[in-house]
């Protein structure tokens, strides 16, 4: 059985294996690292751990289970959440939050759900007609603006839809790529 502790941020809910026992930790490079008086700790995935408290502000819940990964792609990258602001765009219209550095793993996410067996998943999900919501700054005066990236330069009417409602449609990329397809739709 895994156990996982459950924590929570905008855009989603992440989890960290949670240890409560030396006997979990036998054959790992935290064996002779973590020792009793440690316990308990979550892994945080990158080669770390630290003390685990339920009083952690982000801490949502324990979580025991035979499966891999405790959460749905939907609970890790809300899907269609009311605040979105990064993530992707489905050619659907459906959104998956993500945070200003987690494209990749969402991507890998949403691949491992619609595209198993992908090798490369942001391409793949470009190629798929995807579209990647993304922080982007212009260089010179230091502002972030939302930006629309499109690997087919290709837009569905859903897509431009829910690009309306979450305040992107006048972006000049999206405006350049509903010209070039609503003829289409």
């Amino acid at each position: 059985m895994n156990k996982f502790a459950i924590y929570k941020s905008e855009t989603g809910l992440y989890y960290y294996e949670y240890v409560d026992n030396l006997e979990q930790l036998k054959g790992t490079v935290f064996e002779n690292i973590v020792t009793e008086d440690k316990l308990p700790v979550v892994l945080d995935g990158s080669g770390g751990y630290y003390k685990f408290t339920e009083q952690d502000f982000c801490f949502v819940e324990l979580v025991e289970t035979e499966k891999k990964c405790p959460l749905s792609l939907e609970k890790m990258f809300f899907k269609n959440h009311k605040n979105f602001k990064l993530g992707w765009l489905s050619p659907e219209g459906d959104t998956y939050s993500c945070s200003y550095t987690g494209h990749n793993k969402a991507a890998i996410a949403i691949c491992e759900k619609y595209f198993p067996k992908t090798a490369l998943p942001e391409r793949t999900l470009g190629n798929a007609g995807w579209l990647k919501i993304i922080d982007s700054w212009d260089g010179t005066e230091r502002q972030h603006g939302q930006f629309v990236y499109s690997m087919t330069g290709k837009i569905t009417k859903a897509q431009a839809d829910k690009l309306f409602d979450i305040g992107l449609y006048y972006n000049e990329e999206v405006q350049r790529m509903i010209e070039d397809c609503a003829d289409n739709w």
